[in-house]
């Protein structure tokens, strides 16, 4: 007899094939067999999911867990949306190797870079590691609610072999190179997943350091290469710049590949200065893979926005004088300030005399801002509806809308503002681009970006908007949204045993009620160490999530078991 069997399941596999009925039988951990309804072998608990799809449990590989690893075996955000297995580590920051030396500008590494309250990192890292073997036996020897996997990264790595001259950006000498070679060695034959670095000068500490690596020369790049090339495993991913990726740097990426053979993972969104350069990176994968050069980029799931809220860390009243003199009030004191007749007229009427920031956004960026209203966020929101365009039908002032929504259920009101991937006023570039062969879905930033960007729920929003709900053009084809963050994202890590419905594959599983699936209200929670703040939105729907066949959320909510463990390496 089996321990679980989920009968009359619409089954969408991970594999990318047709949706179908079947009934799954699970036994230590693994699926044992995948039948016509009916046709299942008997076990001791039957959940019966008519009505229900099924899928893989999501994989998500660009998250940034590396500090919260070390106090939340939750690992929400990820959690509430599906994901069974998260890879961080990612976009050249992290949290080892370290001297002890080093741990505060670690913290001020990641803070600046992924907008991770330090406050938190400093009271919740326990520092029990100095090595990269090190950092995995203690993430090892933890139990989690689901699998985390992660990568050695080129900021910690650089200053662990080159003291301040790594962080510093400086050259590093044909020792170092070596050095840091037979160190990544190291990770990837202690279990990491691959090696990151940042190339991008958007990616700074909190005291404006570029991150270390992001203007080194190939000859170091090429030389942690050759450490890959000798375990035979992991991938290289990284950050580029965005504006030039093609041009500077993809001679470099095209012979680092040719030397390894190891993938390279490069993050690739549109940006407002240069809003068709993705379409010559597409092509350019194009051209790569026809010269047998593994080179992908990964893309996100919608734009990638600010919330600007007034608990946040940045928002367009922050810029105005008027707000700046009360700024640093408790909340409940700023929301009696800003109601102040004098305060409200200066904030509305009143332009700061040398412009700056507070003018750029509200009169020249207010049609790139929309009003946050209730849990059904708009991510493909038109033009017309913007701030902008409500002051237009209105008569009300851009100022005047702004300040009266940041002020609104007790200072939680939100405006969405993407910076990303929305340079033509809809989702067509990311529609392209998931639909791209040499592409995969990435960039949710789980963990990330604490006070401005709640894009953890990516996995449950791929299901919501790209297959059901989206109507400003075509949607996506359910079984190949659900293939695109289970079996293929997976697969790209050499997690073989994972991120499909099959006999002898982990029992890593999602019900889901496909007609509900959806989000609540996104929130400022202050829940992470120290009583720092954090952006949530908690996904619903899930009739249940299961990890190596043990259930660990029941309706939307955890059942306490923890059965999630640290992935070492490539699995079969």
């Amino acid at each position: 007899m089996a321990e679980i069997a989920i009968t009359n399941a619409h089954l969408v596999d991970g594999s990318g094939g047709p949706a179908r009925m079947a009934d799954i039988t699970i036994d230590n951990g693994r699926i044992t067999e995948v039948t016509e309804p009916g046709r299942a072998t008997r076990a001791s608990r039957t959940i019966d999911a008519a009505g229900r799809l099924v899928t893989p449990g999501f994989v998500d590989v660009h998250t940034h867990y590396d500090a919260q690893v070390s106090w939340d075996p939750w690992l929400t955000p990820s959690s509430w949306h599906g994901v069974t297995t998260a890879v961080m580590g990612n976009c050249g920051v992290g949290f080892a190797p370290a001297h002890p030396d080093r741990h505060q500008w670690l913290i001020e590494l990641m803070e600046g870079v992924e907008d991770i309250p330090g406050s938190a990192m400093s009271d919740g890292i326990d520092w029990q590691w100095e090595t990269f073997g090190e950092y995995l036996d203690v993430v090892g020897g933890r139990e989690y609610v689901l699998d985390i996997g992660t990568q050695i990264a080129h900021g910690p790595l650089r200053a662990y072999v080159m003291g301040q001259r790594g962080a510093d950006n400086e050259p590093a000498s044909a020792d170092d190179a070596l050095r840091m070679a037979d160190l990544v060695e190291d990770a990837l034959r202690a279990g990491a997943l691959g090696f990151s670095t940042s190339r991008t000068p958007l990616h700074k500490s909190k005291s404006g350091e570029l991150v270390p690596g992001t203007m080194v020369a190939s000859d170091e790049l090429f030389a942690i290469a050759d450490a890959m090339a000798r375990v035979g495993h992991g991938n290289f991913q990284f950050s580029p710049e965005h504006i030039r990726v093609p041009f500077e740097e993809w001679d470099w990426m095209r012979e680092l590949v040719r030397r390894t053979g190891r993938p390279i993972s490069v993050n690739l969104s549109q940006t407002d200065q240069s809003p068709d350069l993705w379409r010559e990176v597409l092509r350019l994968l194009h051209e790569a893979h026809a010269d047998g050069i593994p080179i992908y980029t990964q893309v996100a799931g919608r734009s990638i926005g600010i919330m600007y809220c007034l608990h946040g860390s940045v928002h367009p009243l922050l810029f105005h004088p008027a707000y700046a003199e009360i700024q640093h009030l408790p909340m409940t004191e700023r929301l009696a300030a800003l109601a102040d007749p004098e305060r409200r007229r200066r904030i509305v009427h009143e332009m700061p005399a040398d412009g700056g920031l507070f003018a750029k956004l509200v009169l020249e960026k207010a049609d790139g801002m929309w009003l946050v209203n209730g849990a059904d966020i708009d991510y493909e929101p038109r033009r017309e509806d913007s701030v902008a365009g409500i002051a237009a039908r209105t008569g009300r002032t851009t100022q005047e809308i702004i300040l009266d929504q940041l002020t609104s259920d007790d200072g939680n009101g939100m405006i969405y503002a993407p910076f990303f991937n929305y340079s033509y006023g809809d989702l067509s570039m990311t529609y392209e681009a998931h639909l791209h062969p040499h592409t995969r879905m990435g960039l949710s930033d789980a963990g990330a970006h604490c006070g401005a960007i709640c894009d953890g729920g990516m996995p449950t929003f791929m299901l919501t908007h790209w297959t059901r709900d989206r109507s400003r053009g075509p949607k996506l084809p359910l079984e190949y949204v659900v293939h695109r963050q289970t079996r293929q994202t997976a697969e790209f890590y050499g997690l073989r045993d994972r991120g499909l419905v099959a006999p002898g594959l982990r029992a890593d599983i999602n019900v889901i009620d496909y007609d509900s699936l959806g989000f609540d209200v996104p929130r400022m929670a202050f829940d992470l160490p120290s009583g720092a703040r954090r952006l949530v939105q908690h996904g619903t729907g899930y009739v249940a999530t299961f990890v190596n066949g043990v259930q660990t959320i029941d309706h939307d909510e955890f059942t306490g078991e923890l059965p999630g463990r640290l992935v070492r390496g490539p699995q079969n």
